[in-house]
């Protein structure tokens, strides 16, 4: 694992927060620390962003009973869980690496030469209830019924616009919802208004060379705003002074965005290209932004019962800034 590459770099500068980031790298390390062996224990869902098999970036979450994700060793996360098959990075998590595993390295295949290359996903787990979250950034290959991904970073964000939520399991006795997917090129009406009432998305980049990042980005309801059925904007607020997100967009526009329904079970997956808006009289119509990100939508998934959880109404972050008018 090296240092900040060249578009984080880039966006530090410009930000002016290139001491700060310095300072802050020593928070990124290869290995899952012992505590957070035992968060990730606790957890019945993570994030993940990667991308499919025409090259489009897309986020997703995978789900499971407290306890799917282990870490074996410091470096290797096991996850317990494939996304089904409406998901937008099922075929590639399905077969990321086929035919690498009983100890063979990435990349051969029984000493036969390079094989399927394994899938370079970005992580977040984050627990609403309290607040907390961590990021992982790896290489993942299919185990069994599951994935293991060898870690190239892990890191702990701070609580910053985390809302609180508690969850459950679905407890409905009728009959339960089909899982189904309705695809389209741009947002519906009521895909508009689910993103304009949203509190929390999750966004996932890469780089110029495919190593992927998730990261979670919230506020009040009312902090994106839906300029068109394919144009998003939202505000960039003070963070951990990495960019490790706004710094793969300098190198690699493509993003994809998950909005969960955390009370419904739906996902709304978008996948298009984002860009940094660094215009002062802009951002000053954006309370508490320091930036604003555009996002132009390509492709819009939408699956209905993708998670068994549901989520209990919001406590807002003390620090969401107010949304403009």
């Amino acid at each position: 694992m090296g240092g900040y590459h060249r578009g984080e770099i880039a966006v530090q500068e410009r930000a002016g927060f290139a001491r700060q980031a310095g300072h802050a790298h020593g928070a990124i390390g290869n290995t899952v620390p012992d505590v957070a062996v035992a968060f990730l224990a606790d957890q019945p869902h993570l994030v993940v962003g990667g991308t499919d098999e025409r090259g489009r970036v897309w986020a997703t979450q995978l789900t499971g009973e407290p306890g799917f994700l282990t870490v074996p060793r410091p470096q290797t996360l096991h996850i317990g869980a494939l996304p089904p098959p409406e998901d937008p990075l099922a075929a590639v998590l399905a077969g990321a690496g086929a035919g690498v595993g009983g100890g063979a390295e990435f990349g051969a295949v029984g000493g036969a030469g390079p094989g399927p290359e394994p899938a370079r996903i970005g992580m977040i787990g984050i627990e609403p209830a309290t607040r907390r979250r961590m990021r992982m950034n790896g290489r993942a290959v299919r185990d069994g019924h599951g994935l293991r991904v060898e870690l190239d970073q892990v890191l702990s964000n701070c609580p910053k616009y985390i809302q609180k939520r508690d969850h459950h399991p679905v407890t409905d006795q009728g009959t339960p919802t089909p899982r189904t997917a309705v695809d389209s090129t741009e947002l519906s009406p009521a895909q508009q208004r689910t993103l304009r009432a949203a509190d929390t998305f999750f966004i996932a980049t890469t780089d110029d060379r495919g190593d992927a990042d998730a990261s979670h980005r919230g506020g009040n309801p009312g902090f994106v705003q839906v300029v068109s059925p394919r144009l998003l904007r939202w505000p960039d607020y003070a963070g951990n002074a990495m960019f490790l997100t706004l710094g793969n967009l300098e190198l690699n526009p493509a993003a994809g965005l998950l909005v969960p329904g955390w009370e419904t079970g739906t996902s709304l997956h978008l996948t298009g290209s984002a860009r940094t808006v660094w215009d002062g009289e802009e951002v000053a119509r954006h309370p508490g932004a320091q930036r604003l990100v555009e996002f132009e939508i390509a492709a819009v998934r939408e699956i209905a019962a993708a998670s068994p959880l549901r989520w209990s109404a919001p406590a807002f972050s003390r620090f969401n800034p107010p949304t403009a008018a």
